[in-house]
C-alpha cells in the first residue's frame, strides 16, 4: 500500500485514496466546496489545493489526486496558502452580498470557509453578474445568483436519487444549474440538495425567513411517517416544529431524508386536536377530561369483554400500544389489532415480518426480487440503498407488481400471484438468478399482503425464499417492507387477535353488525369509518382526521414530535423519539390517557404510574425494546397460510406519496406538492387523487 507524508506525518492507505480522504484520516482539515464523501469526484471548486511533491510547481486539487507512493504533501505552504484565498476571491467576484438576508446565514460553508481562507478585500470592481432564479417546485427554493456551481446538487439528484433532473447548460460566464425545462423536482429526496448546497443557492421553501439556526432548539429523534426510522434533528422555537433536518446514522438513512419526512413537519401544528370532545345529540361538544372518560366508562358500563375492541394506528408508540394491550386485556377483551390494513402478517414467526436482510445488508445482496412493492414511493431511503447497490453493479433486479418508474432498471416479471407461482416453478430465467447468487435478496411489500390471500402469498414467498438460499443459512435474505412505523412494534408486543379473537375485517364486521358495541382507534385512521354501524368509537390521536370525525368520545394525544417513545421500524432496529414540543392545549402523552381511562374502567387501574415503570412492564414483557439502536435476531420458521390465490394484480398501499397519514394530510407544504407535483404529468389520475379511480 502507498506511504505518504502529509505535513510531516507518514501514512499509509489503500491504493486509489485521494490526499484529501488521506489528510482527514489524520486529522488534516483541507477546505472543499465540490467535494462530498458520498457524491463522485467533480474537482471543480478548486478550493481543496495542496502542495505536492515531487510534482510540478503548482497546487494541485486534493480531492481528485490519488496518493502516489513517496508522496511528500504541505496544506499549509506559502503557495497553498496564496492560492486558496485567490481561488476564494474568484468565488466570490459574483457571489452577492446577501448574507443578513440568506436563510443559510450561520449554516453556510462559503461564510466560514471566506472567514478562515479568504482575503479581508477584493480587488475585483466589476459588476456581478445575476441569474435569474429556477422554479424547482414547492420544496427547494433557489437564488441561482449566489450559485457556486459546485454540482453537488446534480450529482445527488442523479447518482443517489437516480431521477436526473437537473443539469448544468451554456459555459463559462454563462453556465447555469437549471432544470432543463422548468418544472418541479420529482425525486422523493430532493430536500437532500438543501444540505448539500455550500452555499444559499439552493434553500428550504416552506422555511424560509421563518427562524436563523441560533434561535433553534435542536432535538435528536426519530422519523414515523414511514417505516424506515430516519434518524432526525427536530428543530424547535417555542413550542413550534420548524423543520426536520437528517441524522447522520449509517445504519439506516446514512445523512440522507426523505422529502415528506422533512417537509411534512408544518402539518404537527394543523388540524390538531387540543381538548377532549364528546358526542351529545349528534354533535361533538367540548369537554373536560373527567367528563370524557366518564363518557368512556359509561359506554362500557355493562359491556362483556367480547364487545370491545382495540385498533392501533400506523403511528401509534410501542408504550401506547402496551398500555391500550393491557387495558383491554383486563376488560377481558380479545379483539386487538395493530394491522390498520389487514395485511397477513403472521406474528408467531419475527423473521416473517422483519426485513431481515436489515438496510445496510442491501448493500450486500447479489440478486433482489421486489414482490408487491413500490419502494420509490413506499420508503425512499430504503430505496435509494437498493438504487445504490444496483449502480455498484453485479445486481440484477426483477419486480413482480406495478410498473412504476423506479430509480433503477428493473426487470418487470409479471404483476400478480400468478407470475409469482410461475417464477418459482422455474418460468423464465429469473429464478436461475436467484439461485446461482450467493446472497439473493426477497423484498415483500404490503401489497402482496394486505389482500384477502395474502397469507398464501406470505407462504409462496417463504418457500421461494428457501428454495432460492435466501433463509435458513448464514444469509437472512427474506425481507418484508412495512410502511407502518408502529407495525413491528406492535408486532413484537403481541397486539394481535388473543385466542378466539377478532382480526381487523372481524372487527369492523363486528361493528356494523352489532357485535363490537366499543370500540377504540388509538390513532387509527385508515379504515372504513362507514362500516363502523352504531358501534360507539372512542379516538385517542393528535390530528382531527377520518377516526375524529366518526368518534363519539376525543381524546387528545401526542404526535411523535411530543413525546419520549419507543418504535421498531421495518427491519426491527429499537429506536426513541424525544420531546421536542409539548402537545398543544389540554393534549397528553398517550400512555398516560391509558392510565387515566384506566381508573373508570377498572377496580384496580394500571400497574404503572410513570413513564419508567411502564417500561419496565414492557421491557420484562419484550425484553430487546430496552435495547436502543439494536436489531435482535429473528429465528427463521414456518409462517403463512398455504392456499388458493387470488387473480387481483399487485398494487402498491401507497397511492400519493405525500399524503399518507394524518399529519402529512394536515401539511400545506404536501398539498401543494400533490397539487403541482403529482399535477405535471409525473403520476396517473389514480395517484393524483388518492383513490382507486
Amino acid at each position: 500500500m502507498p506511504k505518504c507524508t502529509i505535513d510531516g506525518i507518514e501514512i499509509e492507505v489503500e491504493p486509489g485514496t485521494t490526499v484529501l480522504q488521506a489528510a482527514e484520516r489524520l486529522g488534516i482539515e483541507i477546505p472543499r466546496f465540490c467535494y462530498h464523501e458520498r457524491l463522485a469526484i467533480a474537482g471543480n471548486c478548486r478550493m481543496c489545493l495542496v502542495e505536492v511533491s515531487p510534482g510540478p510547481p503548482k497546487p494541485a486539487a486534493s480531492c481528485a489526486l490519488p496518493v502516489g507512493d513517496g508522496m511528500t504533501i504541505k496544506t499549509d505552504s506559502p503557495m497553498v496558502v496564496k492560492a486558496r484565498r485567490a481561488v476564494m476571491e474568484f468565488l466570490l467576484i459574483n457571489h452577492p452580498l446577501d448574507c443578513p438576508i440568506c436563510d443559510q446565514g450561520g449554516e453556510c460553508d462559503l461564510q466560514d470557509q471566506a472567514m478562515a481562507y479568504g482575503r479581508d478585500r477584493s480587488r475585483f470592481g466589476e459588476m456581478k453578474r445575476a441569474v435569474p432564479d429556477k422554479d424547482m417546485g414547492p420544496l427547494v427554493g433557489t437564488h441561482m445568483t449566489r450559485c457556486i456551481q459546485c454540482t453537488r446538487c446534480i450529482r445527488f439528484i442523479t447518482d443517489i436519487a437516480g431521477v436526473p433532473e437537473l443539469g448544468a447548460t451554456g459555459r463559462g460566464e454563462g453556465m447555469e444549474i437549471t432544470t432543463y425545462v422548468e418544472k418541479a423536482l420529482t425525486s422523493e429526496l430532493s430536500g437532500n440538495i438543501i444540505d448539500l448546497c455550500p452555499v444559499g443557492a439552493l434553500t428550504n421553501k416552506p422555511y424560509a425567513f421563518k427562524a436563523r439556526p441560533w434561535e433553534l432548539h435542536h432535538t435528536e429523534s426519530i422519523d414515523v411517517l414511514d417505516a424506515v426510522g430516519s434518524n432526525v434533528f427536530l428543530d424547535t422555537r417555542g413550542n413550534e416544529v420548524l423543520r426536520a433536518m437528517p441524522r447522520l446514522n449509517e445504519g439506516i438513512n446514512e445523512e440522507w431524508l426523505a422529502d415528506k419526512s422533512r417537509f411534512a413537519v408544518d402539518g404537527l401544528s394543523r388540524r390538531r386536536l387540543d381538548r377532549p370532545w364528546v358526542r351529545r345529540d349528534g354533535k361533538l361538544i367540548e369537554a373536560s377530561w373527567s367528563e370524557a372518560l366518564a363518557a368512556v366508562a359509561e359506554a362500557a358500563k355493562g359491556l362483556k369483554g367480547e364487545q370491545m375492541a382495540a385498533l392501533a394506528g400506523d403511528q401509534a408508540d410501542c408504550e401506547a400500544m402496551f398500555a391500550l394491550k393491557s387495558l383491554f386485556q383486563s376488560l377481558g377483551s380479545p379483539h386487538l389489532d395493530c394491522r390498520q390494513d389487514g395485511a397477513a402478517l403472521d406474528p408467531t414467526c419475527r423473521a416473517g415480518y422483519l426485513f431481515n436482510t436489515t438496510i445496510a445488508g442491501i448493500e450486500q445482496a447479489d440478486a433482489i426480487l421486489l414482490i408487491g412493492t413500490d419502494p420509490r414511493r413506499e420508503a425512499p431511503i430504503l430505496n435509494a440503498r437498493i438504487g445504490k447497490r444496483w449502480r455498484a453493479g453485479g445486481c440484477p433486479i426483477g419486480v413482480i407488481g406495478p410498473q412504476t418508474e423506479l430509480t433503477y432498471k428493473v426487470r418487470h416479471l409479471g404483476s400478480g400471484p400468478a407470475d409469482l407461482a410461475d417464477l418459482a416453478a422455474g418460468k423464465g430465467d429469473f429464478l436461475k438468478v436467484l439461485k446461482d447468487a450467493e446472497r439473493p435478496m426477497i423484498v415483500l411489500g404490503m401489497g402482496a399482503l394486505a389482500r384477502p390471500d395474502g397469507a398464501a402469498i406470505l407462504a409462496q414467498a417463504r418457500a421461494l425464499a428457501e428454495a432460492v438460499g435466501a433463509a435458513g443459512g448464514n444469509w437472512a435474505g427474506f425481507n418484508v417492507l412495512h410502511t407502518a412505523a408502529a407495525r413491528v412494534g406492535g408486532l413484537d408486543l403481541g397486539f394481535v387477535p388473543g385466542a378466539g379473537g377478532r382480526d381487523l375485517a372481524g372487527i369492523v364486521k363486528g361493528a356494523g353488525e352489532g357485535a363490537i358495541k366499543l370500540l377504540y382507534l388509538l390513532g387509527a385512521d385508515e379504515i372504513d369509518m362507514d362500516a363502523l354501524g352504531k358501534a360507539f368509537v372512542v379516538y385517542q390521536g393528535h390530528h382531527g382526521d377520518a377516526g375524529a370525525r366518526r368518534a363519539d368520545v376525543i381524546l387528545p394525544g401526542a404526535a411523535y414530535s411530543e413525546k419520549p417513545a419507543t418504535y421498531v421500524n421495518t427491519e426491527g432496529r429499537v429506536q426513541r423519539t424525544r420531546r421536542a414540543a409539548h402537545p398543544p392545549g389540554q393534549g397528553r402523552e398517550d400512555w398516560a390517557i391509558l392510565r387515566a381511562l384506566s381508573e373508570h374502567l377498572l377496580p384496580a387501574p394500571l400497574p404503572f404510574d410513570s413513564l419508567a415503570e411502564l417500561r419496565r412492564a414492557m421491557v420484562a414483557e419484550v425484553p430487546h425494546l430496552a435495547r436502543e439502536d439494536h436489531i435482535e435476531p429473528a429465528v427463521w420458521g414456518t409462517f403463512g397460510q398455504p392456499g388458493e390465490t387470488g387473480g387481483e394484480p399487485f398494487m402498491s398501499p401507497v397511492k400519493t406519496y405525500y399524503t399518507t397519514c394524518p399529519i402529512s394530510r394536515a401539511s400545506p407544504t404536501m398539498a401543494a406538492c400533490v397539487a403541482e407535483i403529482l399535477g405535471q404529468g409525473t403520476a396517473s389520475q389514480e395517484e393524483r387523487t388518492g383513490t382507486d379511480g
